[in-house]
This record gives structure tokens, sequence and C-alpha cells, in this order.
């Protein structure tokens, strides 16, 4: 694989590369709606070329160059993978990049193809699954069930072939095939050569054990069931729908050239994914309970005609009871570097909307809004008061800030409940 000139960049950066030339099949992955919508790639006089980055993380792959953006709140790009593991509430993967990667660092793709290739060899150290499946097919003898319409209709007067339906206990199902598929894209896309010589050697293995194309992933992924004789596949599983996807969180079935060429990642929706989980994790115990995405078509109204305007949706909503009074905090969560600066205006009227529709404090206080977005964990916490015109406080916003590398170290060590115990008392106030 031929090396190609790496450009790093920060996410919401941007660069400016000195003589890049796109090619025609660079020109149309630029310009399609799917990538501009990530990364925005323009060409300039003078073979120069313009990376604007906005909160996704990941790398891009052109034929004039390899663009990489970097996380710009985290420590590495495992970390990245770390956030994903824990906000789908599994173990933080274990890997350990530097045992097989010695090219340089990894970019997040290469570790993703590592991971699944670690998990497929986990599989076939222990053995894959069988399981029965249904096979239609003309024998010398009769198996299973005679199909006598197929068989007067193709081998009428024949009894050398018998069309036949039977079940056989085979390796070739949508389990193992998402593997296989994944692994085989991984031998034949990954950077490094030492991922790719390890992706090859499993991928054939699974060539061999489940030799049936996966075909659409949407339909194959929908058609998973997990039970106790496949619990296991989960995390395999997990990191092959994130590679064969190209990594897209929020568009996780998009298909096209940037399935095998972009492997870019939503911080936006995987920052709300990990915050969620960590509140929830937190509140165990504490009588409250952690609802992502509650909707409520009970507050915006259309005065002429008395039907709902339109839904109101904070992330989280905490609701419990604290010192026997009851509480309701909408919570909010920004991807957003707010240290040194100001919330936005935005940010803040949608707070306020939710505290005064949603909110209820304990004590008669007023309703609150907190906003969460990641920062040093040292900054002094905002507290914004909504007043009315004579000088009342009808609301508050709350601002708490996320230290995204020291909460991951600490949910991997013996601090995990010290480290939930804090945001849980940061966010309540």
């Amino acid at each position: 694989m031929v090396a190609l000139r790496e450009v790093e960049l920060r996410e919401y950066g941007t660069t400016v590369v000195e003589g890049v030339r796109l090619g025609p099949a660079d020109r149309a992955l630029c310009g399609s709606e799917q990538l501009a919508t990530r990364v925005r790639i323009r060409e300039l006089a003078g073979e120069r070329l313009e990376v604007t980055a906005g909160p996704w993380v990941g790398v891009v792959r052109l034929d004039a160059c390899e663009i990489r953006v970097l996380p710009k709140y985290l420590g590495t790009q495992l970390d990245v993978l770390r956030m994903l593991e824990y906000a789908a509430g599994r173990g933080l993967p274990a890997l350990d990049a530097a045992r097989t990667v010695r090219e340089g660092s990894p970019h997040l793709r290469d570790l993703v193809a590592l991971l699944v290739t670690e998990e497929c060899e986990r599989l076939l150290a222990h053995g894959v699954r069988r399981d029965y499946v249904t096979v239609e097919e003309d024998l010398p003898a009769v198996r299973g069930r005679l199909l006598a319409d197929r068989q007067l209709l193709r081998h009428y007067g024949r009894l050398d072939r018998l069309a036949c339906r039977f079940d056989e206990h085979d390796t070739d199902i949508l389990d193992n095939r998402l593997c296989g598929a994944a692994v085989d894209l991984a031998a034949r896309t990954a950077r490094s050569p030492a991922v790719r010589a390890r992706a090859r050697r499993t991928a054939s293995r699974f060539a061999y054990l489940a030799p049936t194309p996966l075909g659409d992933l949407r339909s194959a992924l929908a058609g998973l069931d997990y039970h106790r004789h496949n619990t296991h596949y989960r995390g395999a599983h997990r990191w092959a729908a994130l590679l064969l996807s190209g990594g897209g969180i929020a568009d996780l079935f998009a298909q096209g050239p940037l399935t095998s060429r972009v492997f870019l990642i939503d911080m936006n929706g995987l920052f709300e994914a990990f915050g969620t989980r960590l509140l929830r994790e937190a509140s165990e115990g504490t009588g409250c309970a952690v609802r992502d995405q509650a909707r409520h078509r009970g507050v915006l109204f259309d005065e002429r005609t008395e039907r709902p305007y339109g839904e109101v949706r904070p992330d989280v909503l905490v609701s419990g009871s604290v010192g026997g009074e009851r509480l309701c905090l909408p919570v909010d969560f920004k991807y957003k570097l707010y240290e040194g600066r100001k919330l936005s205006p935005a940010d803040l009227y949608q707070a306020a909307l939710y505290a005064h529709a949603l909110a209820r404090q304990p004590s008669g206080g007023p309703p609150t809004c907190v906003l969460i977005h990641p920062g040093d964990a040292s900054a002094a916490r905002e507290s914004i008061a909504v007043r009315r015109w004579d000088g009342t406080t009808s609301a508050r916003v709350r601002s708490v800030s996320l230290h995204l590398p020291s909460v991951l170290g600490a949910l991997e060590g013996a601090e995990r409940a010290t480290v939930q115990a804090r945001v849980w008392a940061s966010v309540l106030g």
C-alpha cells in the first residue's frame, strides 16, 4: 500500500495544505453532500487545499493525501473508542495498539480494524457458533422433506435427482457472516501492514466458515437476535458494524464511497450518549431516574387552534425525590469548549425554556436547567439567572464542565464510583 501524505488537524480547525492536486475521484468524494457536512474540503489556486473540520473525528482517505481529524478535548483517538464502548454499556476496550501497530500513530479506522480483528480472533480461538440453516438442494436420495411441486416442475419422471429441503447444522450463519465481512474489509483497507496481516489471516478462516456474502448491512443488523448462545458475539458485531458503516453514529447505515474511504465519528452524538450513560450509572441508588430524550408535546401550543405547536425534548430529564421533595431537572449536553467564554445565547434560550417548562426544584427554588460541556475539572461553574422586570429570579441555567480524559481514566480504575458521585453532585448542585 502506497504511503500517503498525512494531514492532521483538530476538531473545528482549519488548515491549508500546499502542493496537493485532487483527481476526479477525489473531487467527486469531496463534493458529496455526506462528506461536506462532516469535513469541508475546498480546492484553492496554486495546488492548495483548504480543510475545515467540524465535530467529527476520524480519517478521510483521498488519492492525493490522507486527512486525519483528531479529537480536541480528548488525549488520543483510542479514548474516542473508549467513550464509544462506555456509551454502549460495555466495558472499556483493552487495546494495546503499540504491540501491533509500529508504523507511527494509528488512525481511528485502523484502531477499529484492529479491535474487530482481535474480537474475531477470540471467537475463533473459542470456536465459532453453529446453527441450523434451511437448505434447498437436489439430492440423489431424500433428505428432510421432498418438495413435490419443485420435483414435478424440474425433475419430472426422474428418481436420481430429488428436490429436498432440510436443516443443516452449519457455521455459515449471520453472526459469522458479519464478522467475516468486517475482517475482510480490514484486510483490504487497513493502512497498517501489521493490522492488514492479522486481519487477512482471520478473514481467510471466516471465508471458509461463512462463505455466503453478507448483503445489505441494514438488513443484517436488523436481523441480529442475541441470546445465551451468541451473546459473546456482541463485541465483535459492535466493531464490525462501526467499520462496515464508515463510523457513522448518527447515520450508521450510510452507503457509497464513504464506507471504504471515510471513517468519521460524530462527537456531538457520542458526547451526549457518553454523558447520559454516566448520569444513569451515577443515579443508581439515589432514588432518582434518568430518562434520555423525554418528549413533551404539552408545552408549546398554537393558541388559535389549541393544538400542539411542537415538542420540547431535553437530552436528559432527571426526576425523583431529594430530601422528601420532588425534583425534576432537565439536562442538556453541549459539545463545545466554554472555558473563558460566555454561553451562547442560543444555548441559554434553549436551557431557559427547558427550565421554565419542565424543571422543579426542591425547597421551592427557581427552576433550573443544567448544561454539561467538555472542559477543565477545575473550571469555575457558571450560574446564570433569568430575572423578570421586577428583579425576581424566574429560572436558572447552570453550566458543568466535564474533563473527559480524567473521567475516562477514573472509569477504568477503582475511582469509578468516586468520579460518578462527583459528577452527580455537580449536576444536582
